[in-house]
């Protein structure tokens, strides 16, 4: 049997299964924004010419805190090497 055919009886189940898929769905969102902003980091420092090392470019794309992101968006329009953004 697959469970994506099973029909939920209980409560317990609706309920239950109802959370997880709304906080798997905050947690996408949430990912896809730090995706967004990492990216976002990136083509601002291609865009004014300054290299960004490997480490540098993992950091940046591995970061999940949207409000690091956000400051990093920022010091990235005005910073003259990667190493810079970081600190």
């Amino acid at each position: 049997m697959k469970l994506d055919d099973y029909e939920w009886k209980s409560e317990f189940a609706i309920t239950h299964r109802a959370q997880g898929r709304a906080e798997g769905r905050a947690e996408g969102r949430v990912e896809g924004q730090a995706e967004g902003e990492a990216k976002s980091i990136l083509l601002i420092l291609q865009a004014r010419g300054i290299t960004v090392p490997d480490d540098i470019r993992n950091r940046i794309t591995n970061c999940t805190d949207l409000d690091q992101l956000d400051h990093w968006v920022q010091r990235a329009a005005t910073i003259n090497t990667a190493e810079e953004l970081l600190g």
